[in-house]
């Protein structure tokens, strides 16, 4: 598995695909693997797939002390470094968004275009503290608890509907593992701000805010976009599990902004 340096860090990625390079920036706690490998293939014909581990995630080395949006944005800004001579296209989710608006805030060069999906500017919401502060109290408890309560608010009540009791009980035995990084990671959405960031991003960006997310409401994604001059925006009916639940319009939507009128 290759990896980039920064600040001292290994940061690890993998590849697949042909072309310029397309960095997807996965949520909390996921390494990108889980997040995007189901994905990847849909992007491979026109791109060089490229899904990087950042601290609190996979093999990457994690420094002491808190996370920071800008110690994450620094290690994927390496990757975007290393994985290309030229600009990359940079899409994040979740988490991931917050990250990737910050790399291309403060590293313009390395951004040819940008996709954030269900991210938010700042953390400072009452409803999104009210809602971190019950998930790290439950994941303390009760894990088994904490799980059931994560898949009711990442999904939307119509997905959970319909895949029925059997698609239920394998959703709920299939998620991953609590890790140490994952608390990290929910303790950095706690406090995340980047309001001041986003009037530096120049790169052409999509918006993309999801109709039934209980977990970052629709509002902070148009926020996002007011924030970012010239910014497209999208919606998707789906509930903040994008990724799982709406998978082929994720790929859709992003497809038609980074291809259409593409210089490459």
């Amino acid at each position: 598995m290759p990896t980039a340096t920064a600040d001292g860090a290994a940061v690890h990625y993998t590849t697949t695909g042909t072309g310029p390079p397309l960095v997807l920036v996965a949520g909390t706690g996921l390494p990108a693997a889980v997040n995007y490998g189901h994905l990847a293939p849909a992007f491979a014909d026109r791109r060089t797939v490229v899904l990087p581990d950042y601290a609190g995630s996979g093999a990457t080395t994690e420094p002491a002390g808190e996370l920071t949006v800008e110690i994450l944005a620094h290690q994927i800004a390496a990757v975007a470094e290393a994985a290309g001579d030229g600009p990359v296209d940079l899409v994040g989710y979740s988490l991931g968004a917050v990250v990737a608006a910050a790399v291309a805030a403060t590293h313009t060069h390395l951004v040819r275009r940008l996709v954030l999906v269900a991210g938010w500017a700042s953390s400072d919401d009452p409803r999104l503290q009210l809602l971190m502060d019950v998930w790290q109290g439950l994941e303390r408890l009760d894990h088994e608890l904490f799980n059931k309560f994560l898949q009711l608010n990442v999904f939307s009540p119509g997905f959970l509907s319909a895949i029925g009791h059997d698609g239920l009980t394998q959703l709920l035995a299939g998620a991953p593992p609590i890790t140490e990084g994952m608390r990290r990671h929910m303790a950095l959405d706690r406090t995340s701000d980047v309001r001041e960031l986003l009037p530096k991003i120049t790169a052409p960006t999509l918006v993309v805010g999801l109709t039934h997310d209980q977990v970052i409401s629709i509002d902070h994604a148009r926020t996002l976009r007011e924030a970012i001059e010239g910014s497209r925006y999208a919606e998707i009916e789906s509930g903040h599990g994008v990724v799982f639940e709406r998978p082929d319009e994720f790929v859709r939507v992003i497809r038609e902004f980074l291809f259409t009128d593409s210089a490459y």
